[in-house]
């Protein structure tokens, strides 16, 4: 069984600590005690540690070694239009597991009005539940989560891949679109679909449309349908299952 992972916010002489509702959760829920051994990443690295002290409010570690890195067979970057908070904090956990690496609200001619007012105050909630979730997926880092921005802005997003996912079928299927590139950028629409100025700004800035096939998808399950068609094909092996097939003399 795989052990627990918890991220900290520093090592500093093979020591790191938690505090908070991860220390308490740890000596009142798992009731840890001295010796046993869980994972902890500085958001850089992963070390095998053991426990020291448990305290109430404070459970201090010391790290044993450091362990093999777990880089991303790829980069996602997720530019996600607001939609209704309580589907938008299912995305971020759902994106988190699959491993974005960054996830970015956007304001679009269609997102509710009022969500990029109140979006800012939930940041601090967001960023908890990305640590959450890359707790339980066992992440090697934290993805980051920024403040909402502009639909223009959002189009200058850097990847070697940028895909804008269309209900309008308008684009080319997902599976023909991914390839082999280290990074993908991925912007998802709001519940009420692109504006057709939105789509032709979209593909005028680079972007490629790609379509998830006849179904009109809610916004939160085309996202994770998206990457997870991009986790499996952009780190699948290039030269196929038949590179060791047996060839005919």
């Amino acid at each position: 069984m795989a052990r627990r992972r918890f991220f900290v916010d520093e090592i500093h002489n093979h020591h790191a600590q938690l505090i908070g509702d991860d220390a308490r959760h740890l000596s009142q829920v798992l009731r840890v005690e001295a010796g046993q051994k869980y994972e902890l990443s500085d958001n850089r690295d992963i070390y095998l540690a053991e426990v020291e002290t448990a305290r109430k409010e404070r459970v201090v570690f010391r790290t044993l070694e450091k362990l093999p890195p777990e880089e991303p067979a790829v980069r996602v970057s997720l530019y996600a239009a607001l939609i209704k908070f309580e589907r938008f904090e299912w995305i971020l956990e759902k994106a988190t597991e699959l491993g974005v690496e960054s996830i970015t609200p956007i304001e679009t001619v269609r997102s509710e009005r009022g969500l990029e007012k109140a979006a800012p105050k939930r940041l601090t909630r967001w960023r908890r539940i990305v640590l959450e979730s890359s707790q339980q997926s066992r992440r090697l880092r934290l993805p980051e989560v920024v403040e909402p921005i502009g639909f223009r802005e959002a189009l200058k997003g850097e990847a070697d891949r940028r895909l804008f996912l269309d209900e309008e079928r308008t684009g080319i299927g997902i599976a023909s679109a991914v390839g082999h590139h280290s990074s993908y950028a991925l912007m998802l629409g709001p519940e009420g679909g692109w504006t057709d100025a939105e789509r032709e700004q979209a593909i005028s800035a680079g972007w490629t449309a790609i379509s998830l096939g006849p179904q009109i998808l809610r916004a939160e399950t085309a996202a994770v349908a998206a990457l997870a068609v991009i986790n499996a094909l952009a780190s699948s092996d290039p030269a196929g299952p038949s590179d060791t097939e047996p060839r005919p003399a």
